[in-house]
């Protein structure tokens, strides 16, 4: 899209949104070291990164809390703060609300351990998904699993206080949690501090939902975005797809949005060349937000 000069002073002039939340993350550097990603982020002058927890980068099945020290001090070396832990857990054997109780019991451990790795990185958010049942099972059997799973881990981030940041899935992932009532209920059901809501805008769009009703509904307990174009879905780079980024923005400005806006690239089409989704991202964002005049991005 071409932003006229009037379109350009018209959203600068909503001026509360600022280059500094727009978060790298590595999802799509997977196929390159870690120190390469953090290297990128410094290069593209991000201030924050959210982590993908996954091997080979951060995988916390491989690492003891020693070599995540390390880590950190990778990620202090260059500037850089995590804001976000996110563990692998849609495509590793992962599952809060599975009927197997080994996998449950796994899955909990999982997600502490992925809690005591985000204090060693002093991220204050941990992700989870609220997993899936059997799709020929009631559906209230696996949401009770996924509540009781969910119940034992917001106790355990609350000792470590770190705080859950829940989001919602596509159908095709789970049958549990993919859309705002069905991730107001889980957190009504749960009341904490700890446990709070967050929405990626690819499910939002495929579900055609509004980003505004996430802030109306959960209020102060909406935590985080994970911010990325779709047709509607796909995970893409902004400009590659056709989501309504003009509109989220607004919303954004209107609700006084200061948290992260993560770009999770999870499109096969930018494994070879990472850092060319990242540019052509942030040359799309470049004219929505205040803080950009002076970077070369």
């Amino acid at each position: 899209m071409v932003y006229t000069k009037w379109m350009m002073e018209e959203w600068n002039g909503m001026g509360n949104l600022k280059r500094s939340q727009i978060t790298g993350m590595n999802f799509h550097y997977l196929h390159y070291p870690l120190e390469y990603f953090l290297d990128a982020m410094v290069k593209f002058e991000f201030e924050q990164i959210e982590l993908w927890g996954a091997s080979p980068h951060l995988y916390v099945e491989d690492l003891p809390l020693a070599q995540v020290r390390q880590i950190k001090g990778e990620i202090d070396q260059r500037g850089l703060k995590v804001v976000c832990f996110t563990p692998e857990q849609c495509m590793y054997p992962i599952n809060l609300a599975a009927k197997e109780l080994v996998i449950r019991e796994r899955s909990i451990a999982y997600f502490k351990k992925s809690v005591e790795t985000a204090v060693e990185l002093a991220a204050p958010m941990v992700l989870v998904t609220a997993g899936w049942g059997y799709r020929n099972e009631s559906r209230e059997e696996a949401w009770r699993r996924c509540r009781d799973s969910l119940e034992q881990l917001t106790a355990y981030a609350s000792e470590q206080g770190v705080v859950l940041a829940l989001e919602p899935l596509q159908k095709i992932e789970s049958n549990l949690i993919c859309t705002l009532p069905d991730l107001a209920e889980m957190l009504e059901s749960i009341p904490s501090p700890y446990l709070k809501g967050m929405v990626d805008t690819i499910p939002l769009a495929v579900e055609g939902e509004e980003l505004s009703s996430y802030f109306e509904r959960l209020q102060e307990d909406f935590a985080h975005i994970h911010f990325i174009d779709g047709n509607p879905g796909g995970h893409l780079a902004w400009g590659d797809g056709n989501l309504p980024l003009e509109k989220y923005i607004g919303t954004l400005s209107e609700y006084n949005y200061e948290g992260a806006l993560t770009l999770e690239f999870t499109a096969s089409e930018y494994l070879l060349d990472p850092d060319a989704a990242i540019e052509k991202s942030l040359r799309t964002l470049a004219p929505f937000f205040t803080d950009t005049a002076g970077s070369s991005f």
